[in-house]
């Protein structure tokens, strides 16, 4: 019985494939790029890649002469107004609107209620959204931050750890139990947050009824897979060199720009991992990592798995059988070992599930893994894009940054 549904399955799934390949040479037909073709099949509008125009509303504050508006080209969640004096208007859609009060300038009057107050210099910062830390890195911004809710060996970014070995970073607690007093004794005056905070509202409201501002990164929900990066343009703002975000982020579009005359490969990828209950764990569609498979040049083996929204997970579980029937004809297999174990040989692939032995890309010796970095690495997107297209395109293995072969 359960042959059968896995032949009918994937006679389905050709069928598709069929479709998707005559869609694709209509799209080229009437002149769309391979960019713009790879960029449709990853979810992103190929106007993603131009600047963001920017608002027409300029935020009003009373007694500030606006300046400018921080051109974004590929986020979206956020708008920066920046006014004479020094001062910066923080606007994170879906969550707050922050006001950086330059040291020694005073609160405007009138201030709308909703704006909440970061007073420079921003220099004691309790880093609890832990995938951020790469991009105050890029930014800059590293000596700014004070506080880490990940011990010294959780860290990947090796400055961050590095500063904990010295002294200048110290541990405050996970975010969902920070050591207040140690946060308030050291002068903590800004704790940066994933949406994690948002499931302990009162941790989130002890830290602001003690004086510290809690800035609630989104960057996660960010629809392009450079959107996520360019945040880095955020932290140079906020407590870093501005110059330096914009000139590190362009250096990865410019990963981007190298790929842009490649054409889609045809070749399908499934990034997984194996639970400690057997179960496979895969990234819905709508993440990230199937995006940049697309755009570099690849077809995500699982993309009728449900999209991720506002309330759930960009993962998604499914059964051994289930992942079986949807990617045993994968060209390529990544294991995902930023949570789970690294592997190395394929009979450690295999202690994990005796079944991936009939998949196609463990047969042709295409399987590979993922660094444990990578969920740490949200700066360097870009690398990642052009590992993906190595390894599609059968580039040496000793030219990547995050993948290595399974042997």
């Amino acid at each position: 019985m359960i042959r059968e549904i896995i032949v009918n399955r994937h006679f389905m799934y050709r069928r598709c494939e069929i479709i998707l390949a005559i869609f694709a040479a209509l799209l080229i037909m009437y002149g769309m790029s391979a960019k713009d073709t790879r960029a449709a099949a990853a979810g992103v509008e190929p106007s993603a890649a131009a600047p963001a125009e920017l608002s027409t509303e300029i935020p009003d504050i009373e007694g500030l002469a606006f300046e400018r508006q921080v051109g974004f080209s590929y986020a979206r969640g956020i708008d920066i107004f920046c006014y004479e004096g020094g001062y910066k208007l923080f606007d994170v859609h879906g969550s707050a609107r922050y006001l950086l009060i330059p040291e020694g300038k005073e609160v405007p009057d009138g201030l709308a209620a909703d704006i909440r107050i970061i007073r420079g210099p921003v220099d004691h910062v309790y880093m609890a959204a832990t995938a951020v830390m790469a991009l105050v890195r890029a930014s800059g911004g590293l000596s700014a931050v004070r506080f880490s809710s990940l011990q010294e060996d959780g860290w990947y970014v090796e400055e961050a750890a590095e500063l904990m070995r010295s002294g200048d970073i110290l541990y405050a607690g996970k975010y969902s139990a920070p050591d207040f007093e140690l946060l308030i004794s050291q002068g903590c005056d800004l704790a940066v947050e994933s949406t994690m905070i948002l499931h302990s509202p009162k941790i989130q409201e002890m830290l602001e009824h003690l004086g510290i501002p809690v800035f609630i990164d989104r960057s996660s929900y960010e629809e392009h897979p450079l959107g996520r990066a360019e945040w880095v343009r955020v932290y140079g703002a906020l407590f870093g060199d501005e110059s330096a975000a914009d000139s590190f982020f362009e250096e990865q579009e410019q990963v981007l720009a190298d790929l842009a005359d490649y054409g889609n490969t045809g070749k399908t990828v499934a990034f997984f991992y194996i639970s400690s209950d057997g179960s496979a764990i895969v990234r819905r569609s709508s993440d990230s990592i199937p995006k940049m498979i697309a755009l570099a040049g690849g077809v995500y083996a699982l993309s009728d798995i449900p999209a991720a929204s506002e309330t759930s997970h960009s993962s998604f579980s499914m059964t051994m059988e289930e992942f079986y029937a949807e990617a045993v004809d994968a060209d390529y297999l990544i294991y995902n070992s930023s949570i789970d174990s690294p592997v190395t040989t394929m009979e450690e692939l295999f202690e994990k599930s005796s079944l991936l032995k009939n998949f196609k890309a463990v047969r042709e010796g295409n399987v590979w893994c993922a660094d444990r970095y990578l969920y740490q690495a949200t700066d360097i997107t870009g690398q990642l894009i052009r590992d993906f297209h190595t390894m599609l395109t059968g580039g040496e293995e000793e030219d990547m940054m995050f993948l290595k072969k399974v042997k």
